[in-house]
């Protein structure tokens, strides 16, 4: 039986800047050798241990998941479901007006740039987004149980409705500077009336 060699770099660090790199430039922004210097590893060693550029998309978007599963369980955290949803969508955005580089949310990019050429892609993404919509629908579950989010339409449609704003959100984000964070928590204010 052959045994698979242990691979020697730290996994870790290097999918984070595979991440990271991919998330900045975009897929087809990203080449070989902007890899290869985010990750200190040689070509030919990235690709044995990934295969290809795709593999390693695919990795950083596998990767992004924790991202998605952080916010997640922000909004599951105990308290006011309205009171946490509103945080987070002002979390998201504070986090985006203030980054230096308007990277936006890497799922959505690659929805927009690859997923529609690629269905492996296209699954990581929609995998992604279901992550975040799952705890977006149980914090208005616990909200309509307890009397401050509607009930009249279901918890599924009401996330989704959530879940797009948020990702509206995140694309005026890109463009949007921090001179225009009071329009941005008035649509925040706006979709969450829409839920009571």
């Amino acid at each position: 039986m052959i045994m698979a060699r242990p691979r020697e770099f730290d996994e870790e660090r290097v999918l984070d800047a595979v991440m990271e790199s991919f998330w900045r430039n975009g897929y087809a922004g990203t080449s070989a050798q902007d890899l290869v210097d985010a990750t200190g590893l040689g070509r030919g060693s990235l690709y044995a241990a990934y295969a290809n550029k795709s593999g390693l998309f695919e990795q950083a978007l596998l990767r992004y998941h924790k991202r998605a599963q952080a916010n997640a369980d922000q909004v599951r955290r105990p308290g006011a479901p309205l009171k946490r949803l509103r945080q987070f969508m002002q979390d998201i955005v504070d986090t985006d007006l203030a980054a230096s580089e308007k990277r936006g949310c890497l799922a959505t990019n690659s929805a927009i740039e690859v997923a529609g050429r690629e269905p492996g892609v296209a699954d990581l993404v929609r995998q992604n987004f279901r992550i975040l919509i799952r705890g977006i629908e149980d914090a208005i579950r616990r909200g309509q149980v307890a009397g401050e989010i509607r009930s009249d339409v279901g918890a599924e449609i009401l996330a989704l409705f959530v879940f797009n704003a948020v990702q509206g959100l995140r694309v005026l984000a890109r463009i949007a500077t921090v001179q225009d964070r009071k329009k941005v928590a008035a649509v925040i204010d706006q979709t969450l009336a829409a839920l009571t």
